[in-house]
């Protein structure tokens, strides 16, 4: 099982979703860095839609004393605070659609851990949240900053960043909100939609919307080694995501060359800019300079209450599920940090190959 994501600095998690505790284990961070837990808990508060979610930061194992970096491991456990599961026992016979039940029950010959669904389970990005957030404050303290927001829930749309001058600030007046999103209005209509979903038995998906500043040019490298490759790869680890566009997107495919390439000037600083954002901050793998914006598309959740159709593995025969009793209507709140921190990992270890960083 691929638990471990090595690039310069290195992020293993472990645990499943109904064992006393997940973990993870970040390796070659530099040392002597200056680590706030108690803005780790802020970060990873915004994981929890309600108590019965929010993972607890039970202890920090190694790697930081006195509230610096050592250089060596740095290990935390997250408590699980329910592990009180149902009846997974059908899982392997029954599997529900939209989950990875059948393909892991294929893929581990059926020894997978299937209580909730494991090492495969959602809260298995609680540990990448709070890689993400160590990893921020690193960066944060040179200036670099990433934060997003929820752009599109089922059709409704929030307004965006804007892609050539976002600053510090709109990330920062978006990142504690508590349905983060740029516009209330739109906020608002999204959460009666979800409201209305989950009377139904339904679940909704939509995109979320994230942004870096402060990035210097010259980060990253071509073909294998691109900073949009190393973004993506943690992105790609995150539950339900099904796309992911860099800048203009699929709306390159309605524009002309000429419109698509942003036209080079030199600003009031004598730093070399660009007159719009197509290119999403990254041209040839590498780090432009300009802010780093990407979207990211999430299906719905696949717990549903509504009763649906399966294949029992035992008969080759048709079944009904009956509904879902712990469906959730929309986890895209709790997957803002999760893109956050994915992009913070990925900008962190690219961002120590850059002079002077550590």
């Amino acid at each position: 099982m691929a638990s471990i994501w090595n690039h310069k600095i290195s992020v293993s998690v472990f645990g499943e979703a109904q064992g006393p505790a997940i973990g993870i284990t970040i390796d070659n961070l530099p040392a002597g860095e200056y680590i706030d837990t108690n803005r780790i808990s802020q970060f990873m508060e915004r994981y929890g839609t309600d108590e019965n979610h929010r993972p607890v930061l039970s202890q920090v194992m190694s790697g930081i004393l006195n509230n610096r970096t050592t250089g060596s491991p740095l290990c935390a456990f997250i408590q699980n605070t329910n592990t009180k599961a149902p009846d997974f026992s059908q899982i392997n016979r029954l599997p529900r659609p939209g989950h990875a039940d059948y393909t892991g029950t294929l893929r581990y010959h059926g020894f997978n851990d299937i209580r909730d669904g494991g090492h495969i389970a959602d809260s298995m990005t609680a540990p990448l949240c709070f890689a993400g957030a160590v990893c921020g404050q690193i960066l944060e303290r040179r200036g670099i900053y990433t934060g997003a927001h929820i752009e599109e829930v089922h059709g409704i749309h929030d307004g965006t960043f804007h892609h050539v001058s976002v600053t510090k600030d709109d990330i920062l007046a978006v990142r504690y909100k508590k349905f983060p999103v740029i516009q209330n209005a739109q906020g608002e209509k999204m959460l009666s939609d979800i409201e209305a979903a989950a009377n139904g038995g339904e679940t909704l998906g939509g995109a979320i919307e994230c942004v870096s500043v402060n990035v210097p040019a010259g980060i990253g490298s071509p073909v294998f080694n691109g900073l949009e490759n190393t973004i993506a790869q943690l992105l790609f680890a995150l539950p339900d995501i099904r796309g992911l566009e860099f800048g203009a997107g699929f709306d390159v495919t309605e524009m002309t060359g000429s419109q698509c390439n942003d036209s080079y000037y030199v600003d009031n600083h004598g730093h070399i800019r660009t007159a719009s954002n197509t290119h999403g901050g990254i041209l040839g793998g590498i780090s432009s300079g300009m802010p780093i914006v990407l979207k990211a598309a999430f299906r719905p959740p696949a717990s549903v209450g509504v009763a649906q159709k399966t294949v029992n593995l035992s008969s080759m025969e048709e079944e009904t599920l009956p509904p879902d009793g712990k469906a959730e209507a929309c986890i895209l709140p709790k997957l803002v940090p999760c893109v956050e921190a994915a992009v913070n990992i990925a900008l962190l270890s690219h961002m120590l190959d850059y002079p002077h960083f550590c």
